[in-house]
């Protein structure tokens, strides 16, 4: 025998699982609202406080004058016996105006902190699923290319068309495969182009392009070197590209003990004799880039300062 319907169930457990995914704006909220609340709470108390101290030194005023005037009535024990109860309620005085202000003081405390907990540790899970899921596709890549070469590789990878190109020797039309003009880059690969980018140059002048990327690739690197990291928003902006959420977070690592590749690489060279690939300068009038980042880096900065 049912208790509660399977509809109201569903309705409760949607409702608590979105009190959980909301949970660290609430207690944002509410952690600022309570110290909000908790500074009305005190300068409100201070108001109420001089009333507090007046009784407190009247109180302590008459003890001394009692003592003064009767000596033999009110010895020095009752006095001190009496002082100490006047400091006491003076002591209870302040902390019934302050008390409210600081309990609220204190859960606003907890809940920021809770909050900031909560999305460190969501932050941290989403930093390792990210992590075993770019591992998983460079082991794909790996496998693919080991097995149909680098041109599949770059075929599947970003979309490709067969664009007809002239052979300056022969005068010929020769069709070659080339990077899809149409279709946008995935991952961290972006279009240098004239669209995208203030540093292009336009031809006549096209050769330049590939001067300035190469100068701009030895700087980053000596940037990596020197300074031990670098952000791939950096090298977006070096290059006059947008920047990216994304960008803010990977880069590269310079550390010889990490797997990373210790070197930045814009990916538009070949490997073994660093000319420009025919495939990423298949776009009229545009360039395409493929970083070679090592992925999130903020973890990897953390190890090595550790190690060092």
């Amino acid at each position: 025998m049912k208790l509660v319907p399977d509809g109201i169930g569903r309705s409760i457990s949607g409702l608590a699982l979105r009190g959980r995914k909301n949970s660290p704006t609430i207690l944002l909220g509410a952690g600022v609202v309570s110290m909000v609340g908790s500074t009305v709470l005190a300068c409100r108390a201070t108001l109420k406080l001089d009333e507090v101290v007046d009784q407190l030194q009247g109180d302590l005023k008459a003890a001394k004058d009692v003592q003064s005037l009767h000596p033999e009535k009110y010895s020095t024990t009752d006095h001190k016996r009496d002082v100490a109860i006047i400091y006491t309620r003076g002591v209870t005085g302040v902390v019934k105006l302050y008390g409210p202000s600081i309990l609220l003081g204190g859960v606003g405390v907890v809940c920021l902190t809770k909050s900031h907990a909560i999305l460190k540790e969501r932050n941290t899970a989403l930093t390792a699923a990210y992590i075993a899921v770019d591992r998983a596709f460079e082991v794909y890549r790996e496998r693919v290319i080991a097995k149909h070469g680098e041109a599949e590789d770059r075929y599947f990878r970003y979309g490709a068309e067969e664009v007809d190109i002239i052979d300056e020797e022969t005068g010929k039309v020769v069709s070659e495969i080339r990077a899809d003009s149409e279709e946008m880059p995935t991952g961290y690969a972006r279009w240098f182009d004239e669209e995208s980018s203030n540093n292009y140059t336009n031809p006549p002048f096209d050769e330049y392009n590939w001067i300035f990327l190469r100068n701009q690739q030895n700087w980053c690197n000596d940037m990596l070197r020197s300074r031990g990291h670098i952000f791939l928003n950096e090298v977006y902006g070096l290059l006059g590209l947008e920047h990216t959420s994304a960008g803010a977070i990977v880069g590269w690592i310079y550390d010889r003990e990490t797997e990373g590749d210790n070197y930045v690489d814009f990916g538009c060279w070949g490997e073994n004799d660093g000319q420009p690939l025919d495939f990423f300068n298949g776009r009229e009038n545009g360039i395409l880039l493929d970083f070679n980042v090592d992925g999130p880096i903020w973890d990897l900065i953390d190890a090595r300062r550790e190690l060092t």
